[in-house]
């Protein structure tokens, strides 16, 4: 079930009536309701894999009660890495079996040994990316003692598969996520209505760029070698707004959606395309999976303690993990890899923490400088992007070999007009709420212009959007 579908568009109402009117001040009751309907989303991908769910669900569940019942660290070492090699063991399985038996057979092939490995032709459960290291995350915590073992399993149950962000994010943490599951939720109308805005931005975002975006993306990738090196850059700059559109706005559907039930989930996007060098933007693109990173592999790593030689190892470490954690592919690994090399600059000069605060902070107009830091960041950004989205390696660099052509100069045929004009609105919009969470979060705005802006929202999404059922992006991740 997609949010930007028409049966989304009726699941939701229902639940949202249930929850609300039904079952109002019932705290209990709501959490079951919610549990059910997350259960019945995810099995309306595919029912076969609600089994795995609930398997990773009842293995955190009891290996963080045994953590904190554990008398000795080394019982609950063995029961935190027992549920670590069993949870990164099915992500193995099904996500990377085929890469890493391909990847053995081309290395042995290298030395002039024939091989013909025995791939399966696996299907990836969706979402197992992020409700892994939900469950990951929690066991961690409770081992490190940062958060109580949770005992009532429908509370952990709904915290790990949470519909809005069960298959394609926030990934949550329990010290977040799960006191706003325990405790009773009271509706809230500005909560509620922001919710509604929010989830109007996100489908403005996925279904008018991403959507739009996507067809002219595929015709110049798909044709890279005969396409002038002009629109090959058309195409890169396209696909950095639509996978920004895509993914940035499935995540304020999924933020906007949880407000309806009264739950905050956490920010995963702050405008990063507005970013001044690659550390701001990895502050400010997918947030959670970032600092879920920082958190859990970074610091445990020496974070930056030690000396230089540690801060880039680890910096690397995390950007090339964090690559594989997007798919069983070489181009993202060096997608991971090419961040890491423009984050080494800042990292030695120790300049990876100056711009920690919004872009012309209380202006309208940034200076000369803002504009060419940002105009740079983007560029090296869309470079790696060529790599994310390419088939493969060879097909990325040829895309790269092609750009550098005289074909540059020419004048990009056939212009894409209207999607370079709905961008620049997108763009607009959200530059003068850079400081809120979301491009229609405007507070500001007298009452009239407010709604003049929703209409014309709402007008867009009506007048541009395929209402057909095109999947987010990071789905497949």
């Amino acid at each position: 079930m997609l949010f930007n579908s028409i049966a989304f568009a009726i699941f939701l109402p229902i639940v949202f009536v249930l929850y609300w009117f039904v079952l109002k001040n019932k705290k209990r009751q709501q959490n079951f309701l919610l549990l059910g309907a997350s259960f019945y989303f995810y099995a309306c991908w595919d029912w076969r894999f609600l089994f795995l769910l609930i398997f990773s669900i009842v293995l955190d569940y009891f290996s963080g009660i045994q953590i904190e019942k554990s008398k000795s660290k080394k019982m609950a070492t063995f029961w935190l890495t027992l549920s670590i090699a069993i949870n990164l063991g099915f992500l193995g399985f099904f996500k990377y079996y085929n890469f890493f038996v391909d990847s053995f057979a081309d290395l042995i092939g290298g030395f002039g040994f024939a091989v013909h490995p025995w791939t399966l032709k696996i299907i990836l459960p969706i979402g197992i990316s992020f409700y892994t290291f939900h469950g990951l995350s929690y066991i961690i915590d409770v081992y490190k003692k940062k958060i109580s073992a949770e005992k009532n399993f429908i509370e952990y149950a709904l915290f790990v598969s949470y519909f809005p962000l069960l298959v394609a994010g926030p990934i949550e943490r329990a010290t977040h996520l799960l006191p706003q599951v325990k405790k009773a939720r009271i509706f809230n109308y500005e909560q509620a209505a922001n919710g509604v805005r929010q989830i109007l931005w996100g489908l403005f975002k996925k279904m008018v760029i991403a959507d739009n975006c996507a067809p002219i993306v595929n015709e110049i990738f798909g044709n890279a070698d005969q396409e002038p090196a002009s629109r090959l850059v058309i195409g890169v700059v396209l696909f950095a707004f639509q996978i920004y559109g895509d993914f940035s706005g499935y995540s304020d559907i999924a933020l906007g959606v949880s407000r309806l039930f009264g739950m905050e989930l956490l920010k995963n996007f702050a405008f990063p395309y507005f970013s001044r060098d690659i550390a701001e933007f990895w502050r400010r693109w997918h947030i959670s999976l970032s600092s879920w990173f920082r958190d859990y592999l970074y610091f445990p790593l020496g974070g930056s303690r030690g000396g230089m030689w540690m801060k880039i190892r680890n910096t690397f470490i995390i950007f090339l993990v964090s690559g594989f954690w997007h798919g069983a592919n070489w181009t993202f690994i060096i997608w991971g890899g090419l961040n890491a090399l423009f984050f080494l600059p800042l990292l030695i000069r120790d300049k990876n923490r100056n711009n920690l605060e919004t872009v012309a902070m209380g202006k309208l107009i940034p200076t000369f400088r803002d504009v060419v830091n940002i105009l740079f960041t983007f560029t090296i950004v869309c470079f790696a992007w060529i790599f994310f989205r390419a088939e493969n390696l060879s097909a990325a660099i040829s895309y790269i070999k092609n750009i550098f052509d005289s074909s540059i100069l020419q004048f990009p045929k056939p212009l894409p007009k209207k999607e370079f004009f709905l961008i620049v609105f997108m763009l607009c919009v959200e530059w003068i709420n850079r400081t809120h969470d979301h491009g229609l979060e405007i507070h500001r705005w007298k009452p009239w212009l407010r709604r003049v802006l929703y209409i014309v929202v709402l007008f867009l999404v009506l007048h541009y959007s395929n209402f057909g059922n095109h999947e987010f992006i990071y789905f497949q991740f």
